[in-house]
């Protein structure tokens, strides 16, 4: 995934049991097809150049059962791990919260929801009749990644849908090439966990 232009989009395919989605940059090529392996104790995903599958770009896995406090690595084709991405546990109960980690276990990226707000209010309004299922319509998160400075270098939207089915990620500064690989599969694997808390 290098030379990507933005906005890229994350699209769900809803007509499938898995949890699986495309991402496109701006010119509408594909850039990964991310899939996440089902039943597994321990949570997996396999991003793909393609919807084809033909061929694995990189790895996510869990480091435990239980996902509460979670620390997600992140390995290349070859099995080399570029970093992780890991769950801030009690603080990601109200507000999502995520530190993103490269290679040498340092700190260099916090992803946070922008608003508390809107996860009490889908959780609430989702619990409606009839009503729940225009949440997705009226309540659309967005994620901030900032560097150690605390300034914004990405953010990710979840854009208005019935079932929650598109996200857009915006780059605001430019960071290392390196670093963008990071964020982006860090923030493909988080996308698949918050989307299943709702």
């Amino acid at each position: 995934m290098q030379n990507i232009q933005y906005p890229v989009r994350f699209s769900f395919r809803i007509t499938t049991l898995s949890n699986d989605f495309t991402a496109k940059d701006a010119t509408g090529q594909t850039i990964a097809y991310v899939r996440q392996k089902m039943f597994k104790l321990k949570e997996a995903i396999t991003v793909y150049n393609n919807t084809s599958k033909s061929e694995v770009l990189f790895t996510i896995k869990a480091d435990r059962w239980l996902d509460w406090s979670a620390a997600y690595s992140i390995y290349d084709a070859q099995g080399k791990v570029l970093g992780k991405i890991a769950r801030k546990g009690w603080k990601s109960m109200w507000k999502a919260e995520y530190n993103i980690i490269d290679q040498n276990d340092k700190q260099q990226y916090k992803v946070q929801e922008a608003s508390a707000m809107t996860r009490l209010a889908d959780s609430l309004v989702g619990e409606i009749p009839v009503v729940g299922f225009f949440t997705g319509y009226l309540f659309n998160p967005t994620y901030n990644v900032t560097d150690r400075n605390g300034d914004i270098v990405v953010k990710l939207k979840k854009k208005g849908s019935f079932f929650g089915k598109e996200f857009e990620l915006n780059k605001i500064v430019d960071i290392e090439e390196d670093d963008k690989e990071r964020v982006m599969l860090g923030l493909m694997m988080m996308i698949l966990l918050e989307r299943r808390r709702g």
